[in-house]
């Protein structure tokens, strides 16, 4: 850890597991470092987190402010956790073992553009593809390269993201990142999830699953149900009603309202742990 950094803030740690936030799904710019801390990165900003030792989790950054809003830590987890956990007995096992789990306020652009990249692509790649592409793309930070902008994302060849190893998703990199030049995120704020799904479909390399995706991680929008083959595993094992497959987000919006995108988190994680 980079004892030259400055500790922002400390956190209790009984609802903000550094682990579980981090490797959860939602978040691809980070590493763990060889004292067994972890950095995150976001935009142009770093962070690193540990527990000291009193068990608190340690945040050391230049951009407190940032990070406390990043990690939601005006957020009372402990009560979310208390509400979700008595639902059923399923929910009182996913909810108790991903307790230490929060939903990080990511930057929207950013989350869009990684999101596109994580479409049938497994978490090493994603982390491998975005690292080449800030490194070609970002600009040169004190500890590494920052998240590229939206404009030098435009101007790039469509052959650079064939190169970093996007495969068949260096035409949407492209694609959508010329559509949003012009396109006024704002917008977002009006509307309500539905209406929000249905524009960001509107967008290359963005279907369903990736539009949830950015929704619940990107835009704070927790009626959200992002599913996988995970997801779909644990609708069949524990709640199978008889719905198609691409009805089963439909079901646990209904199913959980508010608290969907957290439920999703917490069935997510549990039943990867159950392998």
């Amino acid at each position: 850890m980079n004892k030259d950094l400055p500790v922002a803030f400390t956190y209790p740690s009984q609802y903000f597991n550094i682990r579980d936030t981090l490797e959860c799904g939602q978040i691809f710019r980070f590493k763990r470092l060889d004292d067994g801390a972890y950095a995150v990165y976001s935009q142009d900003k770093y962070a690193e987190l540990n527990y000291n030792a009193e068990g608190l989790v340690e945040v050391r950054t230049a951009d407190c402010n940032y990070f406390w809003n990043f990690f939601d830590c005006d957020v009372d987890y402990g009560e979310k956790v208390k509400r979700i956990a008595a639902l059923s007995p399923i929910m009182d096992k996913a909810a108790t073992c991903g307790k230490g789990i929060r939903i990080l306020n990511q930057d929207l652009t950013e989350t869009i553009f990684s999101f596109i990249i994580s479409a049938n692509n497994n978490i090493k790649r994603i982390q491998l593809i975005i690292e080449r592409m800030c490194a070609k793309l970002g600009n040169e930070t004190p500890y590494g390269y920052a998240f590229p902008k939206t404009e030098a994302m435009a101007q790039a060849p469509v052959e650079l993201y064939t190169q970093i190893g996007a495969g068949y998703r260096d035409r949407y990199l492209s694609e959508t990142a010329n559509a949003l030049i012009n396109f006024d995120l704002s917008v977002f704020d009006a509307m309500d999830s539905e209406q929000t799904r249905k524009l960001l479909l509107n967008f290359k390399g963005i279907g369903p699953k990736v539009a949830d995706c950015i929704m619940l991680f990107g835009l704070k929008r927790g009626d959200v149900f992002p599913v996988d083959t995970w997801l779909k595993k644990v609708y069949h094992e524990y709640f199978e009603q008889g719905h198609s497959e691409r009805d089963i987000s439909k079901y646990f919006c209904e199913l959980f309202g508010a608290d969907a995108g957290l439920c999703q988190q917490y069935l997510f994680y549990w039943r990867r742990l159950q392998q």
